[in-house]
């Protein structure tokens, strides 16, 4: 208590010491720009064990045994056989158990999982295989490998396999214990030869409770974030690192066990922080995808391939489809609008009835490519925009402005982005401290009359600090004020990325980061959930001596917004400064007799700027609310130095 009151008198000390209150004037007169309810979304890419090993719920690494090299990921013994002329056409490998030929010899696989197994003490978990065999039996089992007690085995149970043609079985296991990097064995019972396929190992608690679903802490984090919108699948890995591993979305939907493996775009990539194993199963694909949008309430945005590979990767023209050459790809798009929207009686309309949602999912944008730049972009996006417009007129078309905030790619390819006719323009930008500190004002200046803005990818990179910490949370905040005063412009905006596995991670900073049993959301979470949660319906003016709050010089480090939700009234404030600032808030427009309640403050600073939740410590850092009272035509308040605030007032 004595420290609370010794840093409380020092900041009021500091505000006697630096002068003057800052005032802040709400236009109540005139109601501003409608706030998108797209405004502030997700973006999922299969990046740092996003999907297989994070989101979705599959334990087992190369259930089906169709990595390039079959048993990836798994350890056999004794007698068996890899065969290739399985149930599934997309994934044709399986294995054949045979009997050791000696009753203590054992034959059977044990599969390493994703960095181990993590396994809840009490909880389910459903393996399941296709198999066949003519009455074989398979013994499952769970396996601690540095297990001190005196059996490895932590549960088991048995399958009787009773047919010779292919079936699906299923068993129920509980863990009697805690453990992060547990395995799964399949061992042959007895002397009977069994063919096995697709082998998988889920939570029987997932999210909404469906079985083969997604990890539930992962995907509460996700609905807990509010999101408008949700784009998806990527990107970097919708170009692939060239057009065969690109993602195809086509693969991704269908029954889940004949679903081909693809090769992640970023095993490979990063050759200081390398996973070759990193391939995507599809078992997490768009149908998935779409799904989970409607769990949100969010708007689905899915980005299709434009013909071209990772630029970044591809040097050579040849890497590339010729204009000429890309109805394929268009095709892709059209059809993958059927799935979305058509009828059951359509070809890919019936595809999405069949996988059990006859309704449709009521798609409304669609982006295609995602940070392609130079001459080719234009041409190659041009007959999609054509065919497009044609067939379904109504859906919003998105482009991109390329991988770079500024610069000669950006300045050409805006432009060409108007020429197309675009509905809106995918901006990324990862930058350092003093560009997120230099952009409050980014959006002011833009064409109204252009196409809107999608901040599609972006996320503080501290210069030196290329991590998450709350730091780079709070220049997000000041940042995002200029999407919220620009809501006539800015349509939508996605943190990224999205997730990362501390045992799997190749790029930081991330929204979310988990191990195999715990999860934490990052700084940056809470300021994306923030401004979720007190969104508004519209932008109201907010000045300072008659200009926007943007952190300019002698604005005091301070970034500011305000937003009407009904009769409230959402000012958000970042202080982004080394001392506190005094505020007094004056509403401008109120009738005669009406006065403004102070209703709710939410501050969210921290003592170390470079810190942030983990995973031992996950609330370390959380906005909290502040006693915040005061009624009239003024209103005045003191903000921490370095802090986030979002003050709350009735009318």
């Amino acid at each position: 208590m004595k420290k609370t009151l010794l840093t409380a008198a020092a900041l009021l000390a500091a505000v006697s010491v630096t002068g003057q209150t800052v005032r802040m004037d709400v236009n109540l007169k005139k109601t501003g720009a409608p706030v998108q309810p797209t405004m502030y979304g997700i973006f999922f890419e299969d990046i740092n064990y996003a999907a297989d090993g994070g989101l979705y719920g599959d334990m087992v690494k190369n259930r089906s045994f169709d990595f390039p090299y079959a048993l990836t990921g798994w350890t056999a013994y004794g007698k068996l056989q890899v065969m290739d002329d399985g149930p599934f056409e997309r994934n044709p490998h399986y294995l054949r158990l045979n009997w050791s030929g000696h009753r203590d010899k054992f034959t059977g696989v044990e599969n390493e999982g994703f960095f181990g197994m993590g396994l809840k003490k009490g909880e389910g978990y459903v393996f399941s295989v296709w198999a066949r065999s003519d009455g074989g039996k398979l013994r499952v089992e769970l396996v601690d490998n540095d297990s001190m007690t005196e059996t490895q085995i932590l549960t088991q149970g048995e399958i009787s396999v009773n047919s010779k043609e292919w079936k699906k079985y299923r068993l129920e296991l509980t863990s009697p214990v805690k453990i992060e990097d547990a395995h799964l064995r399949v061992e042959l019972a007895g002397n009977v030869s069994v063919d096995i396929e697709h082998v998988s190992l889920f939570p029987k608690d997932t999210w909404k409770g469906r079985e083969g679903g997604l990890r539930k802490d992962l995907a509460q984090a996700l609905y807990d974030l509010h999101p408008g919108v949700f784009r998806f699948p990527g990107g970097c890995i919708v170009e692939g690192t060239d057009l065969e591993t690109r993602y195809n979305w086509k693969n991704s939907v269908g029954p889940v066990e004949n679903r081909p493996v693809n090769e992640n775009r970023w095993h490979y990539t990063f050759g200081y922080k390398l996973f070759p194993d990193y391939f995507t199963s599809y078992g997490f694909g768009f149908y998935e995808f779409f799904q989970l949008c409607e769990d949100f309430g969010c708007e689905p945005l899915p980005v299709v391939s434009c013909g071209l590979a990772c630029q970044f990767q591809n040097d050579d023209p040849s890497a590339h489809v010729p204009v000429d050459e890309l109805q394929p790809y268009i095709q892709d798009a059209l059809d993958l609008i059927e799935f979305a929207n058509g009828g059951v009686n359509t070809t890919w309309g019936k595809v999405r009835a069949e996988m059990g949602h006859p309704e449709p999912f009521n798609l409304k944008m669609l982006a295609v490519g995602n940070e392609q730049w130079g001459e080719e972009y234009p041409a190659h996006l041009k007959p999609f925009v054509d065919a497009l417009r044609k067939a379904y007129p109504q859906i919003k078309i998105i482009g991109t402005s390329g991988p770079n905030s500024e610069g000669d790619q950006f300045d050409y390819l805006w432009p060409e982005m108007k020429k197309l006719g675009v509905d809106l323009v995918d901006e990324h930008f990862y930058r350092p401290e003093k560009w997120f500190l230099a952009q409050g004002a980014r959006y002011d200046s833009y064409d109204r009359k252009g196409p809107k803005v999608f901040a599609g990818e972006y996320a503080c990179h501290g210069d030196g600090k290329k991590w998450n910490h709350f730091n780079a949370s709070l220049l997000e905040a000041a940042f995002m004020t200029g999407l919220e005063r620009n809501a006539d412009v800015v349509h939508m905006a996605t943190y990224a990325p999205l997730f990362a596995h501390v045992r799997g991670w190749q790029w930081r900073p991330d929204l979310i980061w988990y191990d195999n049993l715990r999860s934490v959301r990052s700084c940056s979470w809470y300021v994306q959930q923030l401004y979720s949660q007190y969104k508004g319906q519209n932008v109201i003016g907010l000045t300072w001596d008659g200009k926007p709050i943007t952190g300019a010089d002698g604005q005091q480090g301070l970034f500011a917004s305000a937003v009407q939700d009904g009769n409230l009234i959402y000012v958000k404030v970042a202080n982004t400064a080394s001392s506190p600032n005094s505020i007094e808030f004056s509403f401008d427009g109120l009738k005669k007799a009406e006065v403004v309640k102070a209703v709710k403050r939410v501050v969210y600073t921290s003592p170390d700027p470079d810190a942030d939740n983990t995973l031992d410590d996950p609330e370390a850092i959380v906005p909290r609310q502040r006693i915040f009272i005061g009624e009239g035509k003024a209103i005045t308040a003191t903000v921490d130095p370095m802090s986030f605030n979002i003050f709350v007032f009735e009318r």
